[in-house]
């Protein structure tokens, strides 16, 4: 009963009752990823920054080549000013841990990257 995965078969069509579908968020997460993978060694999505017991953060996309590390702040319209805040609250949680070199927004309803200065 639980944990079973039913199907529903109509007409020669088989659906899935369980699948589960994407945010709005996620499309662009995953958009975003597949324009970038090939610069990059690796490439981790929604990555949670934790303090002992306290969610601090989440970056939306952590892209790693080499010792560097790019970090990608993904929003579904053009918040820059809030994606902005949010990726200078990652700089001074993850600076001395990593080697950070880049910071970007992704606008998901254009399509564009944007480098993002912090001082």
């Amino acid at each position: 009963m639980f944990g079973e995965k039913k199907e529903r078969v109509k007409e020669g069509v088989t659906l899935s009752l369980n699948c589960t579908r994407l945010s709005k968020h996620d499309r662009y997460v995953e958009e975003l990823c597949t324009k970038i993978k090939d610069n990059y060694d690796s490439i981790s999505k929604h990555v949670t920054v934790r303090a002992k017991k306290r969610m601090l953060a989440e970056v939306d996309v952590l892209a790693k080549k080499g010792d560097d590390v790019d970090l990608y702040e993904v929003k579904c319209s053009p918040r820059i000013t809030k994606a902005r805040r949010q990726l200078r609250k990652l700089s001074k949680y993850l600076g001395g841990a990593m080697n950070i070199t880049n910071y970007y927004f992704y606008c998901g309803s254009s399509h564009s990257i944007m480098t993002i200065l912090l001082e």
